[in-house]
């Protein structure tokens, strides 16, 4: 597939609006910037005048929430070329969707919703993945979905499919960090294995974000993936662990509710680049 050049192994945040005037009057020292695409769908106004701009002096991550790549049927077809238009006059340096489905025939829901890993799953999944790909002319990394419930005829780990979606479709992956630790808690399982266990050599980008913490009926912890808050402590610890086998990776800050002020999210930014700095170093200790 085309090269659209290397993403820096560094920090890169959301490109929201109510920071525009932020970065294009400061040019702040930041890696990249994340769009959604569904955003910027449309065919002008300021929203593709201030992104014009920063592309001019960052790159881009391109990220997808509304393709439906498990969705029991086709992709939609004018989605994906409205897709490809976005990319082509961006030329993001990645792309990336999410391991879920959020249509049914002509009904788009505002959420992404979890799939069973089984075969009829993985094959749904790299038909969407292998048509997307050919389409847009370049790889797609597949992000790692938080869920609250989980299916019995499950047949598979998530770890296992997403490794055969690799395998089958030349994809690349998405780890989101916050994820992992969000369907750890709800399911009860230890996000370190998870971790480990994960095909992390095939990873081209890692998301971190914020979660919201609830409790179920039965009064067990239940946290959110909601992106509206600060990275919590045990998710540093754990993008620290992913780092020890990834290597440094283009990391993204999410925060996509109640936005803050731009000094505050360029703060969790230089934060995930010390981690990215401590692990390089460490590396190179290593190897010395």
């Amino acid at each position: 597939m085309t090269g659209h050049g290397p993403m820096p192994s560094c920090a890169g945040v959301g490109l929201k609006p109510e920071h525009y005037r932020d970065i294009l009057d400061a040019s702040p020292d930041i890696g990249w910037f994340e769009i959604h695409a569904e955003n910027y769908m449309g065919d002008g106004g300021p929203p593709h005048a201030y992104l014009t701009a920063v592309r001019e002096r960052y790159p881009l991550s391109l990220h997808g929430v509304g393709l439906s790549i498990g969705g029991a049927g086709p992709l939609d077809k004018d989605h994906l070329a409205r897709l490809k238009d976005l990319a082509d006059r961006y030329q993001p340096a990645l792309f990336s969707e999410h391991l879920a489905w959020s249509s049914h025939d002509t009904i788009y829901l505002n959420d992404l919703l979890p799939l069973p890993f089984t075969e009829e799953t993985l094959a749904t999944v790299c038909a969407h993945i292998d048509e997307a790909q050919e389409v847009l002319q370049r790889q797609m990394l597949l992000e790692n979905p938080s869920t609250y419930v989980a299916f019995a005829e499950t047949s598979m780990s998530e770890a296992e499919f997403l490794s055969e979606v690799v395998r089958r479709t030349g994809c690349g992956l998405l780890l989101d960090v916050n994820n992992v630790f969000v369907q750890a808690t709800n399911h009860g399982f230890a996000a370190e294995t998870y971790l480990d266990n994960f095909p992390v050599e095939h990873v081209g980008e890692i998301h971190l974000g914020g979660h919201a913490e609830d409790s179920d009926d039965d009064g067990e912890a239940l946290l959110i993936d909601d992106h509206g808050r600060e990275v919590a402590d045990p998710v540093w610890a754990l993008y620290a662990r992913a780092l020890s086998r990834t290597g440094p990776k283009p990391t993204l800050i999410e925060w996509d509710n109640d936005v803050p002020s731009w000094p505050v999210l360029f703060a969790e930014a230089k934060r995930a680049d010390a981690v990215i700095a401590e692990r390089r170093s460490n590396r190179i200790r290593v190897g010395a």
